[in-house]
């Protein structure tokens, strides 16, 4: 029994310190979805940008349709399809600044996409080429990055650095519900409330962690609330409204480069193909629900409301169509060439300076090739010896 527990102790009144350090009713998230298209908010959008990712969108449904064929044809390794959550890519893409960063998850090639990334360098990683596949410093997009959550800390750190040095730089990190269980979700979300790091953290909530439902991570009333206890902003939207995906995505990089700190956005959105083409998902979920889901297609959202209000015809349809398959044409004819790979690489780019064991091992292999008849020095084998 300790002395509080003993009858008649004296139970001091808790010091002012205990009371909550914000107030948390502004950080608490929207009791729905925020939504924009369909609603007579949507009048007051600025229609280039509308247009554009219209676009966008048509472009990465065929994307994610041809890295499909091509993994089936045995061109890629393994692709983790983002059909159906194409509105939560392109908006993140188009929500940032030039000298800001994107820090993707193995999903979000079509993020990186929309930035400007060559699509067959997005695909390099999971066709098994290279590293990355991509300089991330010239695009200012991290690799892509395949174990849960790991990427969410090294925004954090970016952003604080950046801030630290005078730079004005946001960095916007994706993940996926799943990646929302991790320890690594805990710990960057911490840090960068107490740091006020300017960084912004997507979820894109498509309902699994491969066969796991939300249902089965959390009792949280949505992953946004999530944010109240860290002491950032909640905001919860639907994921399948590209304009609203991008408003709420562009006012939380102002709010971070403003100086306010981080904000945590979960956008409800739905997974329509398999986790991958290793999974089957008809074992953990129904076709009707599929079917739910493609009747809130964020293509077909984004084009209704552009033919309804005029901006869009069938012709405009038809040449965003066109255009996308020009470019599936083009990541079709490049894939199926067969790459030179230098085995060397995989000492590339590891650390500026090889340590012993790096060295140790370049050699091994390198003694491996000569002896296989391959004499082809690495690019840049003898800076790094």
């Amino acid at each position: 029994m300790t002395v509080l527990e003993q009858p008649g102790s004296y139970r001091p009144t808790p010091p002012p310190a205990w009371r909550p350090r914000t107030d948390p009713a502004p950080l608490l998230p929207d009791a729905e979805p925020y939504r924009l298209l369909g609603t007579d908010a949507a009048a007051g959008l600025d229609t280039g940008l509308l247009r554009r990712m219209y676009g966008q969108l048509v472009r990465g449904r065929r994307y994610n349709t041809q890295a499909t064929a091509l993994t089936r044809q045995g061109r890629l390794a393994v692709y983790p399809s983002s059909t159906g959550q194409e509105a939560c890519e392109v908006a993140a893409a188009l929500a940032l600044e030039d000298r800001d960063w994107l820090f993707p998850s193995y999903r979000d090639t079509l993020a990186a996409v929309a930035r400007g990334l060559d699509p067959v360098q997005a695909l390099t990683l999971l066709r098994g080429d290279w590293h990355t596949g991509y300089d991330p410093h010239e695009h200012r997009v991290a690799p892509l990055c395949t174990p849960l959550a790991t990427q969410l800390p090294h925004a954090v750190g970016l952003a604080h650095a950046a801030r630290l040095k005078g730079d004005d730089v946001v960095a916007l990190a994706m993940v996926g519900d799943g990646g929302t269980s991790e320890g690594d979700f805990h710990e960057a979300l911490n840090f960068a409330a107490v740091w006020q790091a300017p960084v912004v953290f997507l979820v894109q909530n498509n309902g699994f962690a491969i066969s796991v439902p939300l249902a089965k991570q959390t009792a949280a009333p949505s992953l946004a609330h999530k944010a109240v206890g860290y002491g950032m902003p909640g905001r919860l939207v639907d994921g399948n409204d590209v304009a609203a995906v991008h408003q709420v995505l562009t006012e939380a990089v102002r709010r971070a480069r403003a100086g306010a700190g981080p904000t945590l956005v979960e956008a409800v959105t739905y997974r329509i193909d398999a986790h991958t083409n290793a999974d089957d998902a008809t074992r953990y979920r129904t076709d009707a629900e599929v079917e739910t889901w493609r009747a809130h297609d964020p293509v077909d959202l984004l084009e209704r409301e552009l033919t309804g209000r005029k901006l869009l015809d069938e012709d405009g349809i038809q040449r965003e169509r066109d255009a996308a398959e020009a470019m599936a044409a083009d990541l079709r004819e490049r894939m199926n060439q067969d790459p030179a790979l230098d085995p060397m690489d995989l000492f590339t780019h590891v650390y500026a300076e090889r340590t012993d064991q790096l060295r140790e091992q370049a050699a091994m292999l390198r003694a491996e090739l000569d002896a296989a008849g391959d004499t082809t020095p690495g690019p840049q084998e003898g800076a790094q010896r």
